[in-house]
C-alpha cells in the first residue's frame, strides 16, 4: 500500500517537471502592505502590487479579485471591473498592463476594518496575499459637568466626564491638581454607538472636605496617545453652564436694564403733563375772573385780579377785562 502510494507521488512529480505544474507561479508575486492605517471618514488605502520576474515583464493581468471575510468587493475580468459602492482601483486610469492593483475605500468606517485578501491572475501566472486596515477615529473634546450643578468646595459631590467619537477604545484619565493621577478612584465607561465609534464616560466622586481646586479630565486614545483635556476649577464654572448664565442675563437682565430707565423717564413726562394741566387750568379760573367788573357804580374792585396784557373796555357803565 505505501509502495504504491510512493509510485503515484513519484509518477505525479515527474509529470509536473515535464509539464512545468505551477512553474509559472515563480514568475508572478503578489506584494502587498501587511497593515494599513484608514482615518474614519476619510478615503483608505490598500496598497498591493503584483511583482514579476524578467521572464515575465510583459505578464498581461488577466483577472484581479478583492474580497473580505463578508464576500467580493472588487472584480476585474477580461476587461470589465465591477465593484461594490466604496471601493475602487486607487489609480483611476487601471488597465491590465498595470501592476498596482491597490484597492481604494473611499469612506472609511469602523465596518472597513479587517483583513482583505488580494488574488491576481496573470498570462505568466498567479498570486495573492492579504493586507489588514485599521482604522482610527479621534475623540471629541470632553466635557465636565458636576452633580449638583452647582458644586461647592469640600462638599461631597461628582464630576462627570464625557468624550466621543473615538475609535478604538480610549481611556478618561484623572488628574489633580496639577500632576496627582486619580483615574484609579473614578469609574469609566465605553459604549459603542450605531456607527461603531465608542462614547466615553468617567465619574469621579469628590467626598467631603476633600476636594482641590482643580480637577483636569484627559482623553488618551488606543494607542496611549493624549488627545484631548477639559478642566474644572472651583469659583470658575465650566463653558456650558457659562452659556447658560449668559443667556438667562440676555432674556432677564436685558429688559431689567431697559425697564428702569423707562420708568424714570415715564415719571417725568407725567409730571410735566400734570404741570400744565394745573397750569391750564388756574388759567382759565384767572380769565372767568377777569370778566368780573372791576368798577361799577362808584364801587372799585381791587386791580389785583388784572394781570399785565389785559385790556379793559367800558361797557354799560361797567369796566371789564377783555
Amino acid at each position: 500500500m505505501n509502495m504504491a502510494s510512493n509510485g503515484i507521488l513519484l509518477i505525479f512529480t515527474v509529470i509536473c517537471i515535464n509539464m512545468g505544474c505551477n512553474a509559472k507561479e515563480a514568475f508572478i508575486k503578489v506584494e502587498c502592505k501587511a497593515e494599513n492605517l484608514g482615518q474614519y471618514g476619510q478615503q483608505s488605502l490598500l496598497e498591493c502590487v503584483v511583482q514579476t520576474s524578467q521572464a515575465a515583464a510583459n505578464a498581461e493581468i488577466r483577472v484581479v479579485t478583492w474580497s473580505k471575510d463578508d464576500g467580493t468587493l472588487l472584480v476585474f475580468h477580461d476587461g470589465d471591473t465591477t465593484s461594490r459602492p466604496g471601493y475602487s482601483f486607487a489609480e483611476p486610469s487601471w488597465n491590465d498592463k498595470n501592476m498596482n492593483v491597490s484597492l481604494l475605500i473611499a469612506n472609511t468606517a469602523v465596518e472597513h476594518e479587517g483583513v482583505y485578501k488580494c488574488t491576481v491572475v496573470t498570462d505568466s501566472g498567479d498570486g495573492s496575499n492579504v493586507t489588514n486596515l485599521k482604522v482610527t477615529a479621534k475623540y471629541n473634546k470632553p466635557t465636565i459637568r458636576s452633580d449638583p450643578e452647582k458644586l461647592h468646595p469640600n462638599t461631597a459631590g461628582t464630576l462627570i466626564c464625557n468624550s466621543n467619537g473615538g475609535y478604538p477604545q480610549g481611556e478618561i484619565r484623572w488628574i489633580v491638581g496639577d500632576d496627582t493621577d486619580w483615574t484609579k478612584s473614578a469609574e469609566m465607561e465605553a459604549k459603542p454607538t450605531d456607527s461603531g465609534l465608542i462614547s466615553l464616560s468617567s465619574k469621579l466622586t469628590l467626598l467631603e472636605k476633600s476636594t482641590f481646586h482643580k480637577y483636569t479630565c484627559v482623553v488618551f486614545n488606543a494607542s496611549g496617545g493624549k488627545e484631548e483635556e477639559v478642566e474644572f476649577e472651583f469659583g470658575i464654572l465650566n463653558s456650558s453652564i457659562q452659556d447658560q448664565d449668559r443667556q438667562s442675563e440676555k432674556s432677564v437682565g436685558m429688559p431689567t436694564k431697559i425697564a428702569a430707565p423707562a420708568v424714570v423717564i415715564g415719571s417725568l413726562i407725567v409730571g410735566l403733563l400734570l404741570a400744565l394741566l394745573i397750569h391750564k387750568k388756574r388759567s382759565q379760573l384767572a380769565r372767568r375772573f377777569s370778566t368780573t367788573p372791576l368798577m361799577s357804580g362808584n364801587h372799585m374792585v381791587p386791580t389785583s385780579i388784572v394781570e399785565e396784557g389785559d385790556h379793559l373796555s367800558l361797557e354799560d357803565g361797567n369796566l371789564r377785562i377783555v
